[in-house]
């Protein structure tokens, strides 16, 4: 980062310098929601933005998926989150003259996005051409408190003169057409050509206008959404607040509201405009009812006052940061990208209330606003053990699910429940089967979170009256999706799954996928235990669950039959785990010699190129490795660890962090801390080039993972909690909160020595290291540490395979694809590239 122009500030991200050459990337940067409502961080004058963008979480449209060539089961219907009118602007004019920031003579600037306030501020002083010397303060509030509720407030005053001042403040349906100043910064644009993480565009009409009215500085517009039948309303009120004098102007139509107020500033007398703004959707309720809710907010909140509103994001922020901070010692700069992170996490989780966490959150249009399976392995970790009650919502997006689930699970020929692979209502939206609907682990990844958050909060409640169904669908897909090998007396001896793809998409349906058997291994397991425990402990929650899915006990006993006979492809050779059956046998790519301009390599190769190499867009492997820990050994993950590194290409984002975690715990300390903080500023850095399109949530959720579970060395299986820390040389300590089982626990590490305070609630039994300990309700517990575990230099390389040799004795070598027209030629066992025909000094053999 340009610390010059993003000075560090540890609860602050500051920008002194505005420019259009990043502008996407800000709006990203300086985007708020609370994830229900998304505003990016456009500036107020509505001017030069990459991305218009007001968001709500589900509020979408749906479109005819065309195939070139169409087969049975294809996703049918594609969904893409669509733009809500866009209230965020207004306009400053002083004598007339527009605050314009390509031609502004802007003597002072800073915009803060400040993270214990919950609020996005910007200052400026601006010199008008005729020599008017104007401060302008505006302020930004997505409500937590308030779900449907975002405050802005600019306050204008000019110093050295008397002046007219006009406030133009507007609501813009932008789905539909941008308004006259629309369009993108120089250099704000988006890239062109192929990229599949953008959001797809429809070209035909979306919003259809309901009812929309004026009523002094009261403005409501609503629309209908053509194909899903969504609504959304959006109602604003405005308060002026000067002691100038000052009259106003209004406009209704369909797609815009106007409230103008044109006032005779005095010099050093400020103007204040406070907007007060109120946004409902539905996917049935009529667009008059959901007017009436934004009416109701908006009289609620103007009685409360807007300071009000203030104080309660204040208080609300305080709680989060002190149940969910991550403190990193004599690092600030670390400290403020960390605590962005954290923020971002709130602003796409906090309030989605039963939604589902979209990739992008509420900051942005990126992957359509589609939930993936990233909320279950990535960010449902950072809720559960900070704010169980956001993990618990999250869960509960999936649970309503199931019926669509069950029916894609009918149409592709399997029993129980298959979850869509990316999806807003719930129907798979994956167009491209091969690396979206043939990744079926994503049912295990919802169990496995299911599972988590059960074991960390004890809130059997919901695992017997709801989660259950997640668990018992879940396993049911297994047990029909894979299939037994029989010895020759018949006997089942090995379980296989066939036909998937794992969290690697440049690797796709294989045969036993390692990710996918080892964590349907733990689903099918999972399954089975409950349900037992459930008959045990809850006769009557277990009697309605049999009757509600039609369960038969002997079902648990396939599960648990299928998890003891999971086939986890093993090569003795090497001595790693293969990712899939026949992953080894693939070429080596080359990474360490692919030129930078032909990464990521999903944008400059066919999948067909990708797909004949050992080359990962993501951790694979590595991810089971860390998810299911207990079942490998420390050789078996070094091992593993090694091997595929430096066959990762990162073009994931998801894929740093794992890296991190695994490379702390197998001992490569200082690639632990690289890979760290590559993930830590993938977005404040625009490490990927893609920032603009919105916030990379996963992998925000994926750096308190690193920190907690990477160097804190937290772990859960089976729901007992341990440590076995890893923290870097150069950080002093590393103190963070987790909630197990309704105790929160202060953790403070430092080389010395691990510190655990407990709050009110049960004691709690942990290990460091193998050695148990148990802590009390609110008291102190330390314990000494001798290291930080082993520690490995450098980090492995491709060149390290050496002489290695596949199970069939062939060699393992790398290679970078590369165009030619010429023709390889064999001479004894050695290629000859570029002998031709007729080349008999070439061709090795007699002529």
């Amino acid at each position: 980062m340009d610390r010059d122009r993003f000075p560090i500030d540890p609860w602050r991200l500051v920008e002194t310098r505005f420019s259009l050459e990043d502008v996407g990337v800000t709006e990203t940067l300086f985007a708020l929601g609370n994830g229900y409502l998304g505003l990016r961080g456009n500036q107020p004058e509505g001017r030069h933005a990459h991305e218009h963008g007001t968001f709500i979480n589900g509020f979408h449209e749906i479109f005819p998926i065309r195939h070139a060539e169409q087969a049975y089961g294809f996703a049918e219907v594609g969904q893409t989150i669509i733009n809500a009118p866009d209230a965020k602007v207004m306009r400053v004019y002083v004598d007339d003259e527009p605050l314009s920031f390509d031609v502004a003579d802007v003597r002072e600037y800073e915009r803060a996005l400040d993270m214990r306030a919950g609020t996005l501020t910007r200052h400026i002083r601006w010199m008008t051409p005729s020599g008017k010397d104007v401060v302008i303060d505006f302020e930004r509030m997505v409500s937590f408190e308030e779900r449907h509720l975002a405050v802005m407030r600019v306050t204008v005053t000019v110093l050295n003169s008397d002046a007219p001042v006009t406030v133009s403040c507007q609501i813009v349906n932008r789905q539909d057409g941008q308004d006259v100043y629309g369009g993108s910064a120089p250099g704000g644009a988006a890239k062109k050509g192929f990229d599949p993480r953008k959001a797809e565009k429809i070209e035909d009409r979306v919003l259809h206008p309901e009812e929309y009215w004026q009523d002094g500085d009261r403005v409501a517009l609503s629309y209908r959404v053509n194909a899903s039948g969504m609504t959304v309303a959006v109602v604003a009120d405005h308060v002026v607040e000067t002691e100038n004098e000052y009259s106003s102007r209004t406009l209704i139509e369909p797609d815009i509201a106007k409230n103008v107020y044109r006032v005779q500033a005095k010099a050093g007398v400020p103007v204040t405009v406070t907007k007060l703004v109120s946004y409902h959707t539905s996917r049935g309720v009529p667009a008059r009812e959901l007017v009436d809710r934004g009416r109701r907010a908006l009289d609620r909140v103007g009685a409360e006052g807007v300071s009000r509103q203030f104080e309660r994001q204040r208080a609300w922020m305080d709680a989060f940061w002190d149940r969910s901070d991550v403190a990193i010692g004599g690092h600030d700069d670390l400290q403020q990208a960390t605590r962005w992170c954290l923020f971002q996490l709130a602003q796409a989780a906090a309030r989605a209330d039963g939604q589902g966490v979209p990739a992008k959150g509420v900051s942005g249009s990126g992957y359509s606003g589609h939930y993936f399976w990233d909320t279950e392995i990535y960010v449902l970790p950072f809720l559960m053990y900070t704010t169980p009650l956001w993990a618990r919502n999250a869960l509960r997006m999936r649970y309503l699910m199931l019926p669509a689930a069950r029916r894609r699970a009918a149409q592709l020929n399997e029993a129980g429940a298959l979850f869509p692979w990316r999806t807003i209502s719930g129907e798979e939206a994956s167009a491209y089967y091969a690396a979206g609907t043939a990744q079926y682990h994503i049912n295990a990844d919802v169990s496995f979170a299911l599972a988590k958050y059960v074991r960390a909060t004890g809130d059997d409640e919901f695992l017997y009256r709801e989660g259950v169904d997640i668990a018992v669908e879940t396993a049911r897909l297994w047990a029909t999706l894979g299939f037994w090998r029989f010895t020759e007396d018949g006997q089942p001896e090995v379980f296989h799954i066939h036909g998937v793809t794992g969290p690697d998409e440049y690797t796709t349906v294989v045969n036993d996928n390692l990710f996918t058997n080892v964590m349907a291994r733990f689903n099918l397991r999972f399954a089975a235990r409950i349900v037992r425990e459930m008959a045990q402990d809850a006769p009557e929650h277990y009697a309605q669950m049999v009757e509600r899915l039609s369960f038969d006990p002997a079902e648990a006993d396939a599960w648990d039959a299928a998890a003891e006979a999971m086939h986890i492809p093993y090569s003795e050779g090497l001595g790693i785990h293969p990712q899939d059956e026949v992953f080894l046998e693939r070429e080596v790519w080359d990474l360490e010699n692919t030129p930078p301009e032909q990464r990521p390599l999903l944008l400059h190769f066919h999948p067909l190129v990708i797909y004949r190499y050992q080359v990962l867009k993501q951790a694979d492997v590595v991810l089971a490795l860390y998810l299911q820990g207990n079942h490998f050994t420390d050789e078996e993950k070094l091992a593993d660890f090694e091997y595929y590194d430096p066959l990762t290409t990162g073009d994931s984002t998801l894929s740093a962090v794992v890296q991190a975690i695994l490379a702390a715990e197998v001992g490569y300390q200082d690639l632990a801390l690289e890979y760290f903080s590559q993930s830590i500023f993938v977005d404040l850095g625009d490490l990927h080039h893609n920032a603009s399109d919105g916030v990379h949530v996963a992998s925000a959720g994926g750096v308190w993972t690193a920190l907690v579970a990477g160097f804190g060395g937290m772990r859960d299986h089976y729901g007992e909690l341990s440590f076995d820390p890893r923290l870097p040389k150069a950080w002093p300590s590393l103190s963070f909160t987790l909630h197990w089982q309704g105790t929160p626990l202060k953790i403070e590490i430092t080389a010395e020595q691990l510190r655990v305070d407990a709050g009110a609630g049960e004691p709690v039994s942990f290990s460091v290291r193998g050695e148990t300990f148990v802590v009390g309700a609110e008291s102190t517990l330390t314990v000494p540490l001798r290291g930080q575990g082993p520690e490995l230099s450098g980090r492995p390389r491709i060149s390290d395979i050496g002489d290695a040799l596949r199970e069939d004795g062939t060699l393992l070598s790398a290679s970078v694809p590369t165009m030619t027209t010429s023709i390889p030629v064999i001479t004894g066992s050695i290629p000859i590239i570029g002998a031709m025909p007729g080349d008999d000094a070439n061709l090795g053999i007699d002529s």
